[in-house]
């Protein structure tokens, strides 16, 4: 067939357009945004459009940590984790490295220790601070910190006002942005799992009170999706991270898949099927992991009293047996797979299926951050939905597009050399901002690891 369809632009809603990911439609820089860096300056509205988004991700950012004290911002519960102090200014760091020290002519650094200290993975800037002892780090205090935020925020502000301000400085802001925000979801999850570890169980936030929660799941349909070549990926001007692009086609024999996530109930049987203890439904580091760590549920279960709690945000709740299980690895996905008869997707199947059954009011009804729910809510199999609740476990391993190519500069460091031996997640979570996710936006951890908001969704070759 002969057919083309386009499976990864953004998802579109009536009046909005969704941005956020990795990709890059240029192959001298790892993203892409609106702006060319090769045209002329910026006008007055696109200035202050810019300045607007950008005190609005730094505000929510403040807003994520309001409910924490200074002991707890210092917290760093695994080596994968980091402090929310670090997050805070490691966000600031990136704003300051890539943009303001380049382009602010009068530039002051805030302290030039920080260069090292809050350097994340950029190694040819320098030799960063060790990320499993980051929570070492009691100086910078909090306090300091949020100065070190107001500091490069007033810098930022100034930059923003000079007329001559380019587009290239445009188009390092909306990555520096797109950045703050992936970071607005680990530092969520980093102090979900800080505070799961304490007895006490402290809670994040109070219960949400939105009756989301309370709702049932409805038995899971099949969505069929057939034969094609369909187009894979994003091109064009629309902000998007360079892991997304370039986009190509790609082949897909006929497939189905489900029209809503696994649910807690249904994972429980599972479990209570001896799912943990059967080897065959396990890949082989799947299973040495599960001996290893003697995992017996997902994270955060506990199961007390004879009933099964899950600790969240709100605190150690029961078990939803109607929302979606979360917080389960790779290999607990796959597994679950094998013993339903079914399989995950591939990351391209669920590009295409999240196309082609996407709803027109995609964003608007997602569980996204700005729904403020901070768990996955029971799922409609009525009215499939690709985005938000969580990340989606999908069988491919994270690895480039054909003609891919990373950036020869610092900023190239960001996507392309972890390409290798991690799994590509799909769709957005309840804790990722709806400006920040589209379709084509690919995630990826190690195939161990559950610490995220992430889920599973069935697949099935078409019989």
């Amino acid at each position: 067939m002969n057919l083309i369809t386009q499976a990864g632009s953004e998802v579109q809603e009536e009046g909005s357009e969704e941005g956020g990911g990795h990709g890059s439609a240029r192959s001298e820089s790892p993203f892409s945004a609106t702006q060319d860096p090769n045209s002329e300056d910026l006008s007055l509205d696109q200035r202050a459009e810019l300045l607007n988004k950008y005190q609005r991700v730094r505000t929510e950012t403040d807003a994520l940590s309001d409910p924490l004290s200074a002991e707890d911002m210092q917290l760093q519960s695994m080596p994968d984790a980091s402090p929310v102090k670090w997050h805070l200014a490691h966000t600031s760091w990136f704003f300051e490295t890539f943009i303001l020290r380049h382009h602010l002519d009068d530039y002051r650094l805030f302290d030039p220790e920080f260069h090292h200290l809050f350097n994340s993975y950029y190694n040819s800037l320098g030799q960063p601070f060790s990320r499993p002892q980051r929570g070492l780090l009691s100086r910078p205090d909090t306090e300091q910190v949020f100065a070190y935020r107001r500091h490069v925020d007033r810098a930022i502000e100034r930059l923003l006002a000079e007329e001559d301000c380019s587009a290239e400085v445009a188009a390092l802001m909306t990555l520096g942005l797109n950045h703050e925000q992936q970071h607005q979801e680990l530092l969520l999850t980093d102090i979900l799992h800080a505070f799961s570890i304490n007895p006490l169980l402290p809670a994040y936030l109070e219960e949400p009170a939105d009756d989301a929660l309370s709702g049932q799941s409805q038995p899971p349909s099949w969505l069929s999706v057939p034969e094609d070549t369909y187009t894979i990926g994003c091109d064009g001007d629309a902000f998007h991270f360079d892991n997304e692009s370039p986009s190509h086609s790609q082949y897909l024999q006929p497939f189905r898949i489900a029209s809503r996530l696994v649910t807690n109930r249904e994972y429980l049987e599972f479990m209570e099927d001896g799912g943990y203890c059967e080897p065959r439904l396990w890949l082989s580091d799947g299973w040495a992991w599960v001996q290893k760590s003697q995992r017996q549920a997902p994270l955060y279960w506990q199961e007390r009293e004879g009933g099964w709690f899950q600790f969240t945000l709100a605190g150690l709740q029961p078990v939803n047996m109607d929302a979606p299980v979360s917080h389960v690895s790779f290999y607990e996905a796959d597994a679950f797979a094998s013993w339903a008869g079914h399989r995950l997707p591939t990351e391209f199947e669920w590009e295409v299926a999240a196309w082609l059954y996407r709803r027109p009011d995609t964003l608007s009804a997602a569980n996204l951050l700005e729904k403020r729910q901070y768990q996955p809510v029971p799922e409609s199999a009525a009215a499939p939905q690709f985005v938000g609740n969580l990340w989606e476990w999908t069988g491919s391993a994270y690895l480039p597009y054909p003609g891919f190519r990373a950036s020869a500069d610092a900023v190239g460091e960001y996507n392309g050399k972890f390409m290798c031996n991690q799994m590509v997640l799909r769709g957005g979570s309840c804790i990722t901002p709806a400006d920040h996710i589209r379709i084509s936006y690919r995630n990826f951890f190690y195939p161990h690891q559950a610490w995220q908001f992430t889920g599973i969704r069935l697949a099935g070759d078409q019989v």
